[in-house]
């Protein structure tokens, strides 16, 4: 009767103990499942810390030093917005932001090596297109023609002056380049140039890619066309205006063609008795598969030991880097112009040579005393758009920088250490610039009183 009693007491005790300990168990299991929870979550998070900080370990910016030289800072591409960007209204400086909206964010506290690279990379997008002395010192050796004390003979006036223009006559010649097209342009200032020559030059003129069209069926045809319209004689009026109305622009461009028949046109013109000038008009690179530039080397390293310049005509990027180094090759000068007008300025440098040989025949002192003043003029010029150059693209990096911090895109402080960075930089070019100056001032004025010295030696030879 008792255990009656009791049992059910028991058991109702047994369940309640067993129940308790299984709401324990799955507490525990409950914070347990928590903790393994949190330290995963915490593991997970301690590792994707260390993934970024071990990704911003690995992604190292490509900073390449600011050019140390002139040279390296010639060779840096043109960028893309090296024009002026006005920046005086609201409009102007949200257009800004557009445009430059590709580079590297620096909001939250750059490094410094962060920051560099952003200069880098805003620097090559407003690159301005800087050239070296050199070829300033070319246009001053060619200007100071018929110092028998230059060590190179083709600068050494000879019996007879000899030029040779060789004019690309391609398809692309038809495009226009100012208010005329660019053959018209050319036939009028290469008729204008021969007009003016000294009495005694003796001029020719070739064409180059005047057959066919510059359809890829005309190719082979247009890029064996090369005709010398007008062979090296003295100018008459009625026979050159009549080899210059026969040339249309239509094919290809076989620059490379012209400059091999341009050796054969001159070939009975030695370099011993002969000054002889090959100058070269295209408006663009050689199409059709051959090499200029050995054509080039090939005319130069002959018997006749010619100058070879070369005038781009409204040249592309591509176009200029192959005449330049037609040009380099050869040791001649290459200029690039983009309308009638900087054509004729070419050309009145051949008349000025051509002039001061006619001239050396007497006592022409006057003559290389204007020329040392026109040189002195060139120099200046030349300083001058290089000056500019290195103005503009400071400012307009300072301006831009102040614009980006307007907007947010930068610190205050970040904008300093970046002005400064520019002020730096472009306080070292203006001191290159500088130097330029002196050097070309120099060389100038050596010229000038080697000429007067031999003029004088000439003409006490010829008194006696």
């Amino acid at each position: 009767m008792y255990l009656k009693r009791i049992l059910p007491v028991v058991l109702g005790v047994s369940i309640f103990i067993i129940g308790c300990g299984n709401e324990e168990n799955e507490k525990a299991d409950t914070a347990s499942q928590k903790v393994e929870q949190t330290n995963d979550e915490s593991t997970k998070n301690n590792n994707e810390g260390k993934n970024t900080e071990k990704n911003k370990e690995e992604v190292k910016l490509d900073i390449k030093p600011l050019p140390s030289s002139y040279e390296e800072l010639e060779e840096m591409p043109v960028g893309e917005e090296s024009e002026h960007i006005p920046l005086l209204t609201q409009e102007d400086r949200e257009k800004a932001v557009e445009r430059f909206k590709g580079l590297p964010d620096v909001k939250n506290n750059p490094s410094e090596e962060e920051l560099d690279y952003y200069y880098q990379e805003l620097l090559s997008m407003v690159q301005r297109d800087f050239k070296g002395p050199e070829e300033m010192m070319k246009q001053l050796k060619f200007q100071s023609f018929g110092n028998p004390e230059i060590e190179d003979s083709r600068y050494q006036f000879k019996e007879n002056l000899n030029v040779e223009i060789i004019l690309d006559a391609s398809g692309s010649m038809a495009q226009n380049a100012g208010n005329n097209t660019k053959m018209e342009s050319a036939k009028e200032e290469i008729l204008n140039f021969v007009k003016e020559l000294p009495e005694g030059t003796k001029v020719g003129m070739r064409v180059y890619g005047h057959k066919g069209s510059n359809a890829d069926s005309d190719k082979e045809l247009s890029c064996k066309s090369s005709e010398i319209v007008y062979p090296i004689n003295t100018y008459d009026t009625a026979k050159f205006q009549s080899a210059l109305d026969q040339v249309k622009p239509t094919g290809w461009t076989p620059i490379s063609l012209a400059l091999k028949e341009a050796q054969k046109d001159l070939s009975k013109f030695n370099g011993e008795n002969n000054t002889n000038i090959v100058y070269l008009v295209s408006d663009g690179i050689e199409t059709c598969d051959q090499d200029p530039v050995d054509a080039a080397k090939d005319l130069y390293d002959s018997n006749l030991n010619p100058i070879i310049n070369v005038i781009g005509f409204d040249v592309d990027g591509e176009g200029q880097r192959q005449l330049k180094e037609i040009a380099d090759t050869t040791e001649g000068i290459y200029s690039n112009v983009e309308d009638q007008a900087g054509l004729k300025a070419e050309l009145e440098k051949i008349n000025s040579v051509a002039e001061a040989w006619d001239k050396w025949k007497e006592k022409g002192e006057q003559s290389i005393e204007l020329k040392e003043v026109q040189n002195s003029l060139d120099i200046f010029e030349y300083i001058t758009k290089e000056d500019v150059k290195a103005t503009d693209e400071r400012v307009q990096i300072n301006l831009l920088l102040s614009t980006f911090k307007e907007f947010d895109y930068m610190s205050n402080d970040s904008r300093i250490y970046l002005e400064n960075k520019n002020n730096e930089y472009h306080k070292w070019i203006g001191e290159q610039i500088d130097e330029f100056k002196a050097q070309l001032k120099e060389l100038n004025q050596k010229n000038l009183q080697e000429a007067k010295k031999a003029l004088e030696e000439k003409y006490q030879l010829n008194s006696q």
